[in-house]
């Protein structure tokens, strides 16, 4: 039986059923667990939460000397469902923000999740959920903003960014290719959940900054059979899920694994989790490599023949544009830009914040340009070493980079 209670109520011993109030507020990246240390009431005393919801069925109830609220007298249940708020177009400046806020907490669920699974203990999907519903709503108020952030990752943290940057690019793609809502938080979970399999991977192999031993390579690929092993035993896992977990490596010419599948084998989700994930890995800095600019990714991977199924393929490229944010590109009239945000009506049209000149080598004052109002055009990508420019995400990412 549940009952909400003011978080000034809370006590050792009651079983947390869930936090009211935004995700990205709550002290926790799950909940549903019986308190049992003092430091975690805190926590949600110090956060914004004002009210929680326990299950006194599973743990301690309201102490018998405190005067109860309305509410905290009222037993239901299930909680019930709020409707869902209704999201409003952001500019990529504001939803960058709080872009930010998500991945960052997202990143310490999947160090969580990871921990979890290396201990054994089940994979729950609905303790993941409201994590992909706060990443699929700031995709669907600014696409560009978590993406792109997302693409922003050390080394060492890679493996765990990687889930959160795959789970947008996902919905992303799934909302590209005309799914509906329920296909598209699953797609999303399953870009969550689909390296799972690398926490029984060491880290010293996973992180290693030279290349791999045949040995070590084999170790890795066994990633996908064990990730879907896992997820076997976990609850509330779809089959899209499991599917994407098993199959997010293999290729339409049949040369992929584990399963060594085709594109008429494969299903449109291993389809999508196959270019979502591949993007995010070249597009990334890792241990022994840098990562390649996005344009530049984009031509490389299309250029790849028989790895991706080109209809998904072509999807993928509409949601991130030809110049994905954070593109460096050169106009016709020699000044350096890099991309900040796409153009509402031309994938070849995007907004440019233009800071060095190649006629004078030199740095000039950023300057934001709007192709799609601008008789300026992108005469095409730029090698940022080519030029000595560094760390070009700061011209769009800014602090949050």
């Amino acid at each position: 039986m549940l009952k909400k209670i003011a978080v000034e109520h809370l006590r050792l011993g009651m079983h947390l059923q869930a936090f009211c109030g935004a995700w990205l507020d709550h002290p926790f990246w799950r909940t549903q667990f019986v308190l049992s240390d003092p430091n975690d009431i805190a926590l949600v005393l110090g956060s914004p939460i004002k009210e929680v919801w326990i299950d006194i069925s599973k743990g301690l109830d309201l102490d018998t000397g405190i005067v109860a609220t309305e509410s905290e007298t009222v037993l239901v249940d299930e909680i019930p469902v709020e409707c869902p708020t209704i999201q409003e177009r952001s500019s990529f400046n504001d939803e960058i923000k709080r872009a930010s806020r998500i991945v960052t907490k997202g990143k310490e669920a999947v160090v969580s999740m990871f921990q979890e699974a290396r201990m054994g203990k089940a994979i729950e999907a609905e303790a993941a959920a409201p994590l992909v519903e706060e990443i699929s709503n700031s995709v669907l108020r600014n696409p560009g903003a978590l993406i792109s952030l997302a693409r922003l990752k050390t080394a060492d943290d890679y493996t765990f960014m990687h889930s959160v940057a795959v789970c947008a690019l996902m919905i992303a793609l799934a909302r590209q290719l005309g799914l509906d809502e329920q296909q598209t938080r699953e797609a999303g979970m399953a870009g969550l959940l689909h390296d799972l399999g690398k926490a029984t991977i060491p880290l010293e192999v996973l992180n290693k900054p030279g290349k791999l031993t045949d040995a070590e390579f084999d170790l890795v690929k066994t990633h996908p059979d064990e990730g879907y092993k896992m997820l076997l035993t976990g609850s509330g896992i779809s089959e899209m899920t499991k599917d994407v977990c098993l199959h997010h490596h293999e290729k339409v010419d049949g040369s992929g694994y584990p399963k060594g599948l085709n594109g008429e084998t494969m299903s449109l989700f291993a389809k999508m989790g196959a270019v979502c994930d591949v993007y995010d890995a070249v597009t990334s800095n890792r241990p022994y490599k840098a990562g390649w600019d996005p344009a530049e990714s984009i031509k490389r991977m299309a250029e790849w023949k028989g790895h991706f199924d080109p209809k998904v393929f072509q999807a993928f490229v509409k949601s991130l544009g030809i110049y994905p944010i954070g593109s460096l590109v050169r106009l016709e009239s020699g000044k350096l830009g890099v991309v900040i945000e796409q153009g509402e009506q031309s994938l070849l049209k995007p907004k440019i914040k233009v800071f060095f000149s190649t006629k004078s080598q030199a740095y000039i004052r950023p300057e934001i340009i709007d192709l799609a109002r601008s008789p300026e055009k992108i005469a095409g990508r730029e090698d940022a070493a080519k030029w000595g420019i560094k760390d070009i995400d700061r011209y769009w990412a800014g602090e949050n980079a």
